[in-house]
């Protein structure tokens, strides 16, 4: 597959716009950096797609592991990075103050390698029960799994209200499965293993022992859901005038905006992609029927 045309980088630049208009000073050091690396890795790539998406072929089979770590941080375009980023800007300033910017980067790092390690879970589960080898070869790209994994806390620590879902009301606790449904109504190539598995990291981490187990490695013997603004003797500098870039919203009401925007960005990203299929796969065609796998557009919140 031939990597991202070289002219202008629309999405790049609407993204770039979108910092600065929120203030780099205004967004928490985790975030920033994790927009950082994805804008430098879209820039300077390690690898082209083919050699960093991760598929049960290549990965497991191949044991080629560090595609674990690559395929969170590589996208497929200009607009893909854009619809990803815009999403981590503001899941990354409504958590990361919520839990500190330790803790947030611990929990951006193990859900990077664990949304990885579900989806190649499932899609060779999959390969097996169905018989359709096809599955192993599905091979996908991007931060979206990671920002459903996202998806999943924010809804955890707000779990009133309601969101917007293709018209519908739908409570904030079932929002990420009906997104799920949703994205994949509106962009059916999108890759739904990818961001099921960044669901279930979610709930794993929510309702499973991965919280428990994240503290134990790391030597904590307490929650953050009860610090607002990370653990109790760890300070750092939180901007205190959030009305610049939240526009007098609450946090309910941020997520549930920024929901209905979500949706609405994929429909029309979905219209842009829909002259071509950038498409993934290890067979002897770009893209043969069923044996291709869209290096998925992102997935804000």
């Amino acid at each position: 597959m031939q990597r991202r045309s070289r002219g202008i980088n629309t999405g790049l630049i609407l993204l770039l716009s979108q910092i600065f208009h929120v203030g780099v000073n205004n967004i928490p050091p985790v975030t920033l950096a994790t927009l950082a690396v994805n804008i430098w890795f879209f820039l300077s790539p390690l690898k082209p797609l083919l050699g960093s998406c991760l598929s049960v072929e290549t990965c497991y089979q191949q044991k080629d592991w560090q595609r674990l770590l690559l395929s969170p941080f590589h996208h497929a375009d200009d607009w893909h990075l854009y619809f990803n980023m815009a999403s981590m800007l503001w899941k990354g300033i409504n958590l990361e103050r919520r839990l500190g910017s330790k803790w947030f980067a611990y929990v951006i790092v193990t859900f990077s390698l664990l949304t990885g390690v579900v989806y190649l879970l499932l899609e060779f589960a999959l390969a097996e029960f169905m018989n359709e080898p096809v599955f192993r070869r599905n091979c996908a790209v991007g931060f979206s799994g990671v920002l459903f994994a996202l998806k999943v806390l924010n809804n955890h620590y707000c779990p009133g209200g309601f969101a917007n879902v293709l018209g519908f009301p739908v409570p904030n606790r079932f929002a990420c499965w009906a997104e799920l449904v949703a994205i994949h109504f509106i962009s059916p190539g999108t890759s739904f293993a990818g961001h099921l598995a960044g669901i279930l990291v979610g709930l794993m981490y929510t309702l499973g022992p991965l919280k428990k187990i994240m503290e134990m490695c790391a030597g904590y013997s307490r929650y953050q859901d009860y610090y607002p603004h990370g653990m109790p003797g760890y300070s750092e500098e939180v901007p205190r005038d959030y009305d610049a870039y939240t526009a007098g919203l609450s946090e309910e009401e941020q997520l549930e905006r920024a929901l209905r925007a979500s949706l609405w960005d994929r429909a029309c990203h979905q219209v842009q992609l829909a002259a071509g299929c950038k498409a993934v796969s290890f067979s002897t065609s770009i893209c043969q029927p069923g044996a291709c796998v869209l290096v998925k557009a992102g997935n804000p919140c």
